[in-house]
C-alpha cells in the first residue's frame, strides 16, 4: 500500500513540476528584438575620406545641390535602398556597396550633375532620403531601433569599400536577381566587368519581389508596342506570334520575337513596365499574360539575396565578397 501510495505522489509532482521546469526553461529563450540586443560599439566621430570627406548632393526632387558629409549622405541612401528590418549584416553589406557606388559615381561622372557630384534619384544614382522622412515613414515604435541599425551598418562599416586590382568598382546592386545575377552586357550592352559575374543565392523566393504578373489585353498590349515602333504588326493567329529566341546565362530573356519585331528582354521590360527580363509571356485568351521572376536589372549585389545570406550566418563581407568577383575591401 505504501509503495501506491509513493507512485501515486511521483506521478502527481510530475504532472506539475515537468510543465513548469518546461516554461522556465522557453522564457529564457524568448526572441528579442535588436533593441534588446547588447549594442555594439561604433564610432561615429567624421571619417577622413580626404576630397571626398564633404560632397554635394542634388536633390532630384527640387534640384537643390546640397554640401554634406559622405557617412551621412550615406545614411540616408541605405535607409532609402534597403528596408531597416533586413539583417544587420545585410545592411552593412549596403553601406559598403553604396559608399562604393557613391566613390566610382564621383570619379567617373563627376560633371554629369552641374554643381552636384551625386543625385537622388535611384533611375540615376541612389536613392536617398532624410532622417525626418524616414522617421515619418516608419511606424513610431519602429523609428528609434530602426535608425539604430541603419548607424550601425554606417558607422561599423566608415571608410570601406570595394577594389578590384586596386580600383574602386562600379558597385550595381539591385531587389531580387530571382535567384540568379546577371552580366552587365546583357542588361546595357559595351563591356563586361570582371568583377560583375552571374551567381546564384538561394533564399530569394521566399521575398515579395521574387514573382510578379502583368496582364494586358491584346488592345493594350498592341497599343504600349506601336507607342515604342508605328510599323508594329501581329498576327494572333500565328503560333508563334511571340516566342522567345534565346535566354542569358541568368535566365533572364535576351532575344524575343514579338509580330514583325526582335527585341531583347530589357527593352520588353521597358515597354510593358515589368519587373524584370526574367518572364515568361503567354497567350490566355484574349489577354496577354506575363509571369516574371526577380525585381531589377540583376546586377551586382540582389538585396533579398544579401538578407538571405546573412539570415543564414554569412557578415557582410561574406555576403560582398558572394556577389563581386575576386574584389578586395579595404579601408581608404
Amino acid at each position: 500500500m505504501r509503495k501506491f501510495f509513493l507512485y501515486i505522489v511521483t506521478i502527481v509532482c510530475l504532472i506539475f513540476i515537468i510543465p513548469f521546469l518546461l516554461t522556465a526553461k522557453f522564457k529564457e529563450i524568448e526572441t528579442i528584438t535588436y533593441e534588446e540586443m547588447e549594442q555594439p560599439e561604433f564610432d561615429k566621430e567624421p571619417y577622413n575620406y580626404g576630397e571626398y570627406k564633404q560632397i554635394k548632393v542634388v536633390n532630384s526632387v527640387d534640384n537643390i545641390t546640397t554640401e554634406m558629409n559622405l557617412d551621412e549622405y550615406l545614411l540616408g541612401v541605405v535607409s532609402a535602398e534597403m528596408p531597416a528590418d533586413y539583417e544587420i549584416e545585410a545592411l552593412k553589406a549596403q553601406a559598403v556597396v553604396a559608399r562604393t557606388y557613391t566613390l566610382y559615381t564621383i570619379t567617373h561622372n563627376n560633371d554629369k550633375h552641374g554643381e552636384g557630384v551625386i543625385c537622388t534619384s535611384s533611375s540615376c544614382c541612389q536613392a536617398w532620403i532624410s532622417k525626418e522622412e524616414r522617421m515619418e515613414k516608419w511606424e513610431e515604435d519602429e523609428r528609434n531601433n530602426n535608425w539604430k541599425k541603419i548607424e550601425e551598418a554606417v558607422y561599423s562599416t566608415k571608410g570601406e569599400v570595394i577594389e578590384y586590382e586596386g580600383q574602386v568598382i562600379d558597385a550595381f546592386f539591385h531587389a531580387n536577381s530571382g535567384g540568379k545575377t546577371e552580366i552587365p552586357v546583357n542588361v546595357w550592352g559595351g563591356t563586361n566587368y570582371p568583377y560583375l559575374q552571374t551567381v546564384e543565392t538561394a533564399g530569394e523566393e521566399g521575398y515579395s519581389q521574387y514573382s510578379s504578373e502583368v496582364e494586358l489585353s491584346k488592345k493594350e498590349f498592341e497599343g504600349l508596342m506601336k507607342e515604342k515602333y508605328k510599323d508594329f504588326e501581329i498576327d494572333w493567329n500565328e503560333k508563334n506570334a511571340i516566342s522567345i529566341s534565346e535566354y542569358t546565362d541568368g535566365g533572364r530573356v535576351k532575344l524575343i520575337k514579338i509580330g514583325n519585331k526582335n527585341l531583347s528582354g530589357v527593352e520588353v521590360r521597358s515597354i510593358f513596365s515589368l519587373k524584370s527580363a526574367n518572364f515568361i509571356c503567354k497567350l490566355e485568351g484574349d489577354n496577354i499574360k506575363f509571369s516574371v521572376i526577380g525585381y531589377g536589372h540583376g546586377v551586382g549585389l540582389s538585396q533579398t539575396g544579401a538578407d538571405s545570406m546573412a539570415k543564414n550566418g554569412s557578415n557582410y563581407k561574406d555576403i560582398i565578397l558572394h556577389f563581386y568577383a575576386n574584389v578586395q575591401i579595404v579601408s581608404i
